[in-house]
């Protein structure tokens, strides 16, 4: 069975933000179909699309209603079907979101369930008594603020949400509620799609004695922005059923010779959620938020490539910098740049430089920076509900910049948010075929990821390095591999460093000789190692 997708590059589609063609400024499968041959020319390998199914957009396609059909908004099933034909013409393959821990309140399997205690599907989501002083049943928190239940006056009884009131969970540990999943993976896997992204994979089932999560075990000396970071997570999520049933979505995709990578969603042990996840037998890949925050050091990167590996060796990791839910990478670590346009093409070049699998997410190619939007431009439901901090996810949302007329390119309607002046500034027609820019940059370094073996199947061998640098070496033991070199700081840095080797690959203010290395602020280059380097 093939294996595609191990070492593999993912570009993650939003679809509302990517390409308009019908002047309703909200994007569509049709524009996606349109703009594929430049995704294939980037050289990516694989488009992860983003929710495309039914929905009320309460959390903008997070919160489905029909599961085996389009939402009119974004086409038709024959736009879908016509997506992937042109993706697999283009050699690119294609995975879609599913968003199965929960539904929307608007899907017909929740009405029946909230008619009554013991109708067919009564059970298929999470009911549960209030507590006698008619309180919630448990201290379970929503990511998106509030208890996380909801009271029902139908049954009398709460229903749990990890997210919004109107997105309810679903009951995993019903068999049915298993099969039914099961079966809606198969609809999508006969139209010929090659993967699935499984969205907050570690949320499937809860705790059945519906015990109260404890406080989070880590110093807190003031309330953290949203109180849901307070607690320690251990019986609305992360629970140990969730192993047999992912074991069983595997089954099913290694009929289809079909993918998987997991969203972890977890702050207290994610890379080894992320390991035991993707352990033989589970999915295929995990990917989580530990690399999606404000740490840019050596020590971070290292501590979680080395903690991954270590712990899980056996298991595959998809590493990410950035996607629809955080700020964009430049915008986070701007503080570490000389300037915007060194560090988006350092960072490229360092997360394609990982072991593991990775996900780009759009316009991080061009280096596209956060929105500043005000509050009345928000429509993200996490960003209204704790504004002003922290940020929503709007600003990161905004559409994709393919040219600098009026609305990017992206609409010739209102777009569903505003394309600004300084995103309109970094668009894809103005750095195209220009050497030097961000996307001539990601296109050359993932040229050069894809045809080095060592960047796709060597192992990782850190080296002892001062601040700020991070370097390490990618091939097989006993043998020179590839010599990676980052400076993750502003400043200019002289490394006294042998290392015996040719240049290859794309560089910045890169400058080695026999005995000394220069790296200039945010300067990051390869050697080809004619012999291994002590470090």
């Amino acid at each position: 069975m093939s294996e595609w997708w191990r070492g593999a590059v993912t570009y993650q589609v939003y679809p509302r933000s990517f390409q308009d063609t019908n002047g309703d400024g909200i994007g569509d499968l049709p524009g996606i179909t349109a703009r594929l041959p430049y995704l294939a020319e980037l050289g990516v390998d694989a488009v992860w699309l983003s929710p495309v199914f039914k929905s009320p957009m309460k959390d903008m396609g997070y919160d489905v209603s029909d599961y085996i059909d389009i939402d009119p908004v974004f086409g038709s099933l024959a736009d879908f079907d016509a997506l992937i034909a042109r993706a697999h013409e283009l050699g690119l393959k294609v995975i879609i979101d599913q968003v199965l821990s929960h539904s929307s309140d608007q899907h017909p399997f929740f009405a029946e369930s909230r008619a009554s205690r013991d109708n067919p599907r009564a059970d298929w989501y999470v009911w549960a008594d209030p507590r006698h002083d008619g309180t919630p049943p448990t201290n379970w928190l929503s990511v998106f603020g509030g208890p996380g239940w909801t009271w029902d006056g139908r049954r009398r009884q709460f229903y749990m949400h990890n997210f919004l009131s109107s997105q309810p969970d679903l009951n995993y540990h019903n068999p049915a509620v298993q099969d039914w999943a099961l079966s809606v993976l198969r609809f999508w896997l006969e139209r010929g799609v090659d993967g699935f992204r499984f969205d907050t994979v570690n949320y499937y089932f809860h705790d059945l004695k519906l015990r109260d999560n404890p406080a989070d075990w880590r110093d807190l000396s003031t309330p953290a922005d949203n109180p849901y970071d307070m607690q320690y997570h251990l019986f609305d999520k992360n629970r140990p059923e969730n192993l047999a049933w992912l074991a069983r979505i595997r089954t099913l995709l290694d009929e289809y010779g079909a993918m998987s990578v997991g969203e972890v969603g977890e702050t207290h042990h994610a890379i080894e959620m992320m390991g035991k996840y993707s352990a033989p037998g589970h999915l295929h890949q995990c990917y989580s938020f530990e690399m999606l925050g404000r740490s840019y050091t050596p020590d971070f990167f290292r501590s979680r490539i080395e903690g991954f590996f270590s712990a899980a060796p056996q298991a595959w990791p998809m590493w990410a910098f950035a996607n629809h839910d955080v700020p964009r990478q430049v915008t986070r670590w701007l503080p570490h740049a000389a300037s915007p346009e060194a560090l988006a093409k350092q960072a490229g070049a360092l997360l394609l430089a990982f072991e593991g699998s990775i996900c780009l997410w759009q316009g991080e190619e061009i280096g596209q920076t956060d929105t500043q939007l005000s509050y009345e431009e928000l429509t993200d439901p996490q960003g209204i509900a704790f504004w002003p901090a922290p940020v929503g996810r709007d600003n990161t949302r905004t559409p994709m910049v393919w040219d600098d007329s009026a609305n990017g390119g992206f609409t010739t309607g209102t777009p569903w948010l505003p394309v600004k002046a300084p995103q309109l500034a970094r668009n894809v027609a103005s750095q195209e075929r220009h050497q030097g820019s961000v996307l001539e940059s990601y296109r050359q370094m993932l040229q050069f990821r894809r045809g080095e073996d060592d960047l796709i199947h060597g192992k990782t061998r850190f080296l002892e390095t001062p601040d700020p640098v991070l370097g390490f070496v990618r091939g097989e033991a006993g043998r020179g591999g590839i010599l990676c070199l980052f400076n993750l700081g502003p400043d200019a840095v002289t490394l006294d460093l042998a290392a015996e080797g040719a240049q290859i690959g794309p560089a910045q203010e890169f400058a080695p000789d026999r005995s000394q290395i220069r790296l200039g602020p945010n300067g990051f280059g390869f050697l080809r190692l004619s012999a291994p380097v002590g470090g």
